[in-house]
């Protein structure tokens, strides 16, 4: 390994997102964990099947934002009085579909799941991931690690840049749209200095906390049609994805646009990551 990395970055931005496709918590700083930040997608609503729903079907979600205080997730949305949620408790067994896994969870009781039934005008159910659930990441894209997620659609830590977001409203200003800002992209890492999507390109980061912690972009994050939807409004429109169309059609993913960069975690579990901890890379070359 080289002494003198390739690239010298920062941690600008962190953020959880405890219900899966719901509003997400901006931090100062996080427990990392084997799944990502701690409480990271570690709740989940499902629809009368057990199937997962997100903003994909329910614009709305991006309504309803959580605050995190010591031991609960409180819960609040436009017209509602605010979900309180133990973070240690839980009810009945329950079992989930998160895209092609079922995974054992806990049914998080009547009064959430009427909480946001109403709110969102379907009938739904809040699960928790049961902790001694194993979900493994796509062994294709991690090799030899088994890298674990709960909710996540696939891999525990998703990484994106300030100048790739800068480089996008660069292109929408242009264009004549407005800009857009980060939170459409539901990142948990927001990196700074370093160039528009050269987080494709980062082998293993190494973050200076108390012990180092060693996270390894592994996947370019394929995007759907949520990066159009406006979580201050719900609503959608679609100069975002027709804007990286133009532009972020990725080979490695078969030609889909992409937007950051899946990563796993190699070292670090329950180091705290804090915004402004130094981030140092070499270059991946394949």
């Amino acid at each position: 390994m080289n002494s003198t990395p390739d690239v010298t970055a920062r941690i600008a931005r962190l953020f959880i997102y405890p219900v899966k496709s719901c509003a997400g918590v901006e931090v100062s700083e996080a427990v990392l964990t084997e799944t990502g930040l701690d409480l990271d997608r570690a709740w989940m609503l499902v629809d009368e099947e057990g199937e997962f729903v997100s903003q994909r079907e329910l614009p709305r979600m991006a309504l309803v934002k959580p605050q995190l205080k010591h031991y609960e997730v409180v819960l609040r949305a436009p017209g509602m009085l605010a979900l309180h949620l133990q973070i240690d408790a839980v009810e009945a067994p329950a079992r989930v579909r998160v895209w092609d896994d079922e995974v054992n969870a806990y049914d998080m009781g009547d009064t959430a799941a009427q909480w946001f039934s109403d709110f969102l005008g379907k009938k739904l159910r809040l699960v928790r991931f049961d902790p001694e659930q194993r979900r493994v990441s796509n062994r294709k894209w991690t090799g030899d690690v088994e890298a674990l997620n709960q909710f996540s659609d696939g891999f525990p830590v998703l990484v994106a840049s300030e100048a790739s977001l800068a480089e996008l409203n660069r292109r929408l200003a242009a264009a004549g749209h407005a800009e857009v800002g980060i939170e459409r992209f539901r990142p948990n890492i927001v990196l700074a200095g370093v160039d528009a999507h050269d987080e494709d390109r980062l082998d293993t980061m190494r973050i200076r906390a108390d012990e180092e912690v060693h996270l390894r972009p592994v996947k370019p994050c394929p995007r759907c049609p949520i990066p159009n939807i406006d979580p201050a409004t719900a609503q959608s429109s679609p100069e975002v994805s027709d804007t990286l169309q133009a532009y972020r059609k990725n080979d490695v993913v078969g030609g889909a646009v992409t937007f950051g960069m899946n990563a796993i975690v190699l070292q670090g579990l329950d180091q705290t990551l804090r915004v402004g901890q130094s981030v140092t890379a070499d270059w991946r070359f394949e």
